[in-house]
């Protein structure tokens, strides 16, 4: 499905390609989209596009944070009206339990930091928005911890795709290590922090 997509958003003009790539990081956490297809894909694709001057870079990093942005705010609110009602109905079906708990055991332990690290991880990126508004952490938190991830998320995805060319799958798999090594880099942070604390109090 992936490739057939990409074939589709390549062979697309300019514009309907930056409409994808606002589209696809806004529709991830939102109308949680991101369980199908990842959004970071887009925005390499975006990169790729920009690389063969399609599309200007900046209108692609431009389009991929709005949308990164708006899609997150969303999630939020739907998660902090609706949330419990939606993972009680369909949506529970897709949702793993494991990737929920994990989302809300951050946003517990590290609030908005989680915020701004789900954000480089697929699995919490789709989840972590909703369960803020479950968890119901002050807006403001959420927000500027989601706009500083979402800079960051999607400058590192875009260059990927423009760096990387036509093998934009390859960079497609290193974006999943990076967020993977960022989520075992932090999650070592907090077990040693609490460690330290913990002999510290001894």
């Amino acid at each position: 499905m992936t490739d057939r997509v990409a074939t589709i958003v390549l062979s697309l003009p300019g514009w309907a390609a930056l409409v994808v790539v606002f589209a696809l990081p806004a529709l991830e956490s939102s109308a949680f989209v991101g369980f199908v297809f990842p959004g970071e894909i887009a925005l390499l694709l975006g990169g790729l596009l920009a690389q063969q001057g399609h599309v200007a870079l900046p209108a692609v990093l431009a389009a991929g944070f709005v949308g990164a942005v708006v899609g997150d705010s969303v999630g939020y609110a739907v998660g902090r009206h609706y949330g419990r009602r939606l993972l009680d109905g369909v949506l529970g079906r897709f949702v793993r339990r494991d990737h929920l708990d994990r989302a809300e055991g951050l946003l517990t332990h590290r609030g908005g930091r989680a915020v701004f690290l789900g954000r480089f991880t697929a699995a919490l990126r789709v989840v972590v928005p909703g369960a803020a508004g479950m968890a119901h952490m002050p807006y403001r938190t959420f927000l500027s911890c989601n706009v500083a991830g979402a800079a960051g998320w999607v400058t590192l995805s875009v260059l990927l795709g423009y760096l990387g060319g036509s093998s934009w799958q390859h960079m497609a798999h290193t974006a999943s290590r990076i967020g993977l090594v960022a989520l075992a880099v932090f999650v070592l942070v907090i077990v040693g922090g609490a460690l330290w604390r913990r002999s510290q109090n001894a």
